[in-house]
């Protein structure tokens, strides 16, 4: 198992925050993995602008980062400005500071104006994937997690706050008004930072706590729709996020569908959903998506948008909270108290298995849909 915390507010605020919940869960993780994702950041030292993109990742020479540095110039990408971390010596054991540097880099993008967002979002993740080819063909001395507007993705082995102290993250020189937290349980695959949750692509991300054991026929599904981002696959969860684009950026359905694919509804119930005829086809198209659990699903999206899902054992707890402005998601019910400490706990709400569970961007309000709602579909150009 695992554990996962989310935290998404109208205020920026440190992710440090999200470490010290994590704090409270540490017996459902081991150290082999900590991932960040920081969404809606804010600078204290730089006020980030509409065509700029943020470069996360981690170069492990010198030479790394100069490839790096000349593969972004020659892309078009303007450097503007560099999160340099108060990296504290001897805080965690398998760092060597002379061959280890955290990459945050913010750049001005080439000029795309004349773009589609469809296009542009395309451009950013052929970029990434071009990075990450060029550390792999490399020997593995350059990783990429994340380039995207204004999205920090912090991955590291180790416990999560000696990843805080380590980093200076409680410095307050980077906040976000959402953070996503997963220490990772290393149960079936070795400990490669590519494999720490959250994942990312193309401005959706998600995170989860569970084993998904039908990730070979999903995997070679996604691989078969030759998309650019499916690849990799280092963990069994990062499955999810591909899945979660799929519906939403390929398919074009709107976002409660994706609990349909991943865990469909069975006939007799389809029979006599309101929609049951569209929901049956998509059942037989995606076949291969539907995941076999337990799982518990954690998601963001571009626009901030907050989602939990659970699969059809609910094997793997998840509790959501909080008041307008300020919610929180988290494995353990300790988890939420420690994120959003000032609310009514008696308005907590654990999904059950139809449950999709959404904070929109306002944060005004938690959204609860049920599988056996309607929803929905976009018009037919």
């Amino acid at each position: 198992m695992c554990r996962l915390a989310l935290k998404s507010a109208d205020t920026p605020f440190s992710p440090y925050e999200v470490l010290t919940a994590m704090e409270a869960m540490q017996e459902g993780y081991d150290g082999s993995g900590l991932g960040l994702l920081l969404r809606g950041v804010k600078f204290e030292d730089f006020k980030l602008k509409p065509n700029h993109v943020i470069l996360s990742g981690i170069a492990h020479t010198e030479a790394a980062l100069q490839r790096m540095a000349d593969f972004m110039g020659e892309y078009g990408f303007e450097l503007k400005y560099q999160h340099d971390f108060e990296m504290r010596p001897g805080v965690i054991e398998t760092w060597d500071r002379d061959r280890y540097k955290y990459v945050v880099r913010v750049y001005k993008t080439p000029d795309w104006k004349y773009l589609s967002t469809e296009q542009r979002e395309f451009n950013l993740t052929e970029t990434r994937l071009a990075l990450r080819k060029n550390g792999e063909d490399h020997g593995g001395d350059l990783t990429v997690f994340s380039l995207w507007p204004d999205v920090v993705t912090i991955k590291e082995v180790g416990w999560p706050l000696q990843v805080g102290d380590g980093l200076g993250l409680d410095d307050g020189r980077i906040k976000a008004r959402v953070v996503m937290a997963q220490g990772r349980q290393n149960t079936n695959y070795g400990i490669n930072l590519y494999a720490c949750h959250p994942f990312f692509i193309q401005g959706i991300s998600t995170m989860t706590n569970g084993e998904n054991t039908a990730f070979i026929p999903i995997k070679e599904y996604l691989e078969g729709r030759e998309i650019p981002g499916y690849m990799g696959y280092h963990s069994d969860s990062e499955v999810f996020t591909h899945i979660l684009h799929y519906v939403t950026k390929v398919l074009k359905l709107p976002l409660e569908v994706y609990k349909h694919v991943i865990t469909p509804l069975k006939s007799e119930e389809l029979d006599v959903h309101p929609q049951g005829e569209f929901l049956k086809g998509l059942r037989t198209a995606c076949r291969r998506l539907i995941i076999d659990g337990p799982n518990a699903v954690i998601a963001t999206l571009p626009d901030e948008t907050c989602m939990l899902a659970m699969d059809q054992k609910k094997l793997r707890p998840a509790t959501v909270g909080g008041r307008p402005g300020a919610w929180a998601m988290a494995s353990e019910m300790c988890g939420v108290d420690a994120l959003v400490p000032d609310r009514d706990p008696a308005l907590d709400f654990q999904p059950m298995r139809e449950h999709t569970v959404i904070i929109p961007p306002e944060r005004k309000e938690l959204l609860i849909w049920s599988q056996f709602d309607p929803f929905t579909l976009p018009q037919a150009a």
